[in-house]
């Protein structure tokens, strides 16, 4: 299966919010379309998606603060998931976060999400000894 990775565009929005949803990366608190508007608005973060034969097969969100890079909403579809795609798709963020001079890349996911810590460590991301803080402002 050959892929082709560019930036998403609002015409990509309900497609790459259902795969969100499909990949159970959607929660309540969080504003889907929100989150995708603001993330392809702005000249310091993107959605990259995959897609093959015209297909959204996967994506992800990057961007960078000034000080690092954050990866966030990493999915491949279910049907195609185990062909590479995400491994491609932080690929792809990674450079395009390397571009834009930022030195380091983090990203955040759930601590029982063996899954993903799994995927993560085999493409050599390493968990980091820091606690992450938050206080919700709405």
């Amino acid at each position: 299966m050959g892929i082709v990775i560019s930036a998403a565009s609002y015409a990509d929005r309900d497609d790459v919010i259902a795969l969100w949803q499909t990949a159970d990366l959607t929660r309540p608190w969080n504003d889907p379309i929100a989150d995708f508007n603001l993330a392809i608005e702005g000249p310091t973060s993107a959605i990259l998606i995959a897609r093959s034969d015209e297909v959204i097969v996967g994506c992800v969100m990057a961007g960078f603060d000034g000080h690092r890079g954050w990866v966030y909403y990493l999915a491949s579809h279910p049907r195609w998931r185990g062909q590479g795609i995400g491994r491609e798709l932080m690929r792809a963020a990674e450079e395009w976060l390397k571009e834009r001079g930022a030195p380091k890349i983090q990203l955040m996911i759930r601590g029982d999400n063996e899954i993903a810590r799994g995927f993560y460590a085999a493409l050599g991301y390493e968990v980091q000894d820091v606690v992450t803080i938050g206080r919700r402002l709405d």
